[in-house]
This record gives structure tokens, sequence and C-alpha cells, in this order.
């Protein structure tokens, strides 16, 4: 009886529905997370820093996560007005209300590691 009452449930429901759709779809992908990371552990941090930082990044690659990020409003790109330019990212604080969430996976890694 059971299983038919969840069966009919999950009949209704939709994956893309939930808010662990939407929070993985914010931090999908090979570098989003680490960017995150990074400015979590590091803020303010500039482009080539970064670039530094992640290793093996073309820096379209880099150009274009961080351009999604800050369209979801989840880092903040502050230009300066100077010569040469100076760009600087971090974390905004919708990005930082994320950072408990990644926090906990940090924990969770630490005391799991083998």
């Amino acid at each position: 009886m059971i299983k038919k009452c969840v069966q009919s449930h999950i009949d209704h429901s939709s994956f893309e529905d939930t808010g662990f759709s939407y929070t993985m779809s914010l931090i999908s992908g090979k570098y989003k997370m680490v960017i995150l990371y990074c400015l979590m552990e590091f803020e303010p941090v500039r482009f080539n820093e970064m670039r530094r930082y992640l290793g093996n990044i073309t820096d379209k690659t880099l150009s274009s996560n961080l351009k999604e990020l800050e369209s979801d409003r989840l880092i903040v790109r502050k230009e300066y007005p100077q010569i040469p330019p100076k760009v600087e990212y971090s974390l905004s604080e919708r990005g930082r209300s994320l950072m408990k969430v990644l926090d906990q996976l940090c924990l969770w890694g630490e005391e799991n590691r083998l």
C-alpha cells in the first residue's frame, strides 16, 4: 500500500521542479564549484590568480564560467577604471549563502578522506 502511494506521488513529480535540481544547475560543471571555493577562501581574486589556482583551464572556459556565475548572481565582478585594466571577483550575498552548503561538502570530505 505504501509503495502504491509513493509510486502515485512520483508519477506526478519531476526532478526538474526540485530545489536540488535548481541548485545543481547553478553549480554544475567541472569548474564552478572550484571557482566558488577559491572565492570563499581568497576573495577578492583577479582573473589571472584564479587561472593559476585552477591549473589546467583555458581563458575562454574560465571567462565563460565566471560570466555564468555572475549572471546567476553568485559572484560579483568589480572593474577598476585604470590602465592596465583591473578586475576582481568576489562572492555576492547570494553566493555567500551557498557557501554554507559547500562548506559542509568540504567537512564531509575531510572526515571521509581515505
